[in-house]
């Protein structure tokens, strides 16, 4: 009955920390955005979305993750045979990419709060699939609980990660023409 009781717990903390990951990422395009804003309207977006970031970040994403963990951790000190299968392998090394890529926002957070941040927010939108792609990639990977089966769950996911890129592209060209109309 505990392991149910943590492994809820493991779950909606998860929702939380992949909330944060995806909404702090959008924070991210919204604040390069505004240097398009003529200076005054810039000044003002780009303080208000430092304190969002800044808020999303120290409030809900990092305690997620942190809780996440040790929601999980607990799970396997519960259940510690779950560490003799092969699928939660896949899945622990995709949990370490994504604090790899949890790490590499709180750079970028560091550097919107030094207003250093020179990325554009075509590479945010393109940054944030990151985090969809770990997030599917888990799900399968907990759900088919086969570390063969894993693989096609994977090809799929890259071909996931295609028509994203694809619909960015399409995304960006629609913008394009709505700043650029024809003469």
């Amino acid at each position: 009955m505990l392991y149910l009781y943590l492994k809820s717990l493991h779950i909606i903390f998860v929702v939380c920390w992949f909330s944060g990951l995806f909404y702090i990422v959008r924070l991210f395009v919204y604040y390069c955005e505004a240097e398009q804003q003529n200076k005054v309207a810039q000044n003002i977006l780009q303080d208000q979305y430092r304190i969002m970031i800044t808020r999303l970040w120290n409030i809900i994403t990092w305690p997620a993750a942190i809780l996440t963990t040790l929601f999980g951790i607990s799970m396997l000190v519960s259940n510690p045979t779950l560490l003799s299968m092969g699928w939660m392998h896949v899945k622990l090394a995709f949990i370490v990419l994504l604090f790899i890529y949890q790490i590499k926002c709180n750079q970028y957070v560091s550097q919107i709060k030094n207003n250093s941040l020179k990325k554009k927010a075509s590479y945010f939108r393109i940054y944030n699939e990151g985090a969809t792609l770990i997030l599917f990639s888990v799900i399968f990977i907990v759900i088919l609980k086969n570390s063969i089966s894993w693989i096609f769950g994977v090809v799929g996911l890259v071909g996931l990660a295609l028509l994203l890129m694809m619909g960015i592209k399409f995304y960006k060209s629609i913008l394009n023409n709505k700043s650029n109309p024809p003469r």
